[in-house]
């Protein structure tokens, strides 16, 4: 064997199935199954949504399944499409709905947690430019013990009330099902 393919076989070797994912923690074809080497931090992300729209504000959303057997909480977000991401929340102050920012989102072992319109949510306050229907983003979150995944958010329509669009169709929404989710590399 030459030196070259020896340094390649020993370099992924050290690096593990990462080496094998791409940036996004997405598996790379033909490469082997990292199931067996998440340790805990199997936590997927699943349908990430945003609405389109027509204000400097804006909201996305996604299902976060932690298929480890440890508890995890989704702490912080990061985008550059906007001044401001942050994790909210809506609660009720009287007879009023309101967003409120929140600090953290449990995310318990073996659960599942979705964020969605009129609950947890991922807020954008001060867009640069509109989300227009059609397009897509990238959104980074943070999760306290798995670290942090970055997702690309596609975007539906303006009333759109989920992933399928608010009619019931695709809406220009892809469907992650369980093959297209995005998995934490270890």
């Amino acid at each position: 064997m030459n030196k070259s393919l020896m340094s390649a076989i020993a370099a992924v070797s050290l690096l593990g199935s990462s080496a094998l994912a791409d940036g996004h923690g997405h598996k790379m074809p033909g490469s082997p199954s990292m199931e067996g080497e998440m340790h805990g931090k199997e936590i997927m992300v699943k349908s990430p949504w945003a609405r389109a729209s027509i204000g400097k504000n804006g909201a996305a959303f996604v299902t976060v399944v932690n298929g480890g057997k440890t508890d995890d909480k989704l702490v912080g977000v990061l985008s550059d499409i906007a001044k401001r991401t942050e994790l909210h929340t809506h609660k009720m102050e009287g007879n009023i709905m309101r967003m409120r920012p929140v600090e953290n989102i449990p995310v318990p072992a073996g659960g599942t947690v979705t964020l969605k319109p009129g609950g947890h949510h991922v807020m954008f306050m001060g867009l640069k430019q509109k989300l227009s229907e059609g397009g897509e983003f990238p959104l980074t979150l943070i999760f306290e013990k798995a670290g942090k995944m970055r997702v690309s958010v596609k975007i539906g329509k303006m009333g759109a009330m989920g992933a399928m669009g608010a009619t019931g169709t695709k809406g220009g929404m892809p469907d992650h099902g369980s093959q297209g989710g995005y998995k934490m590399k270890p």
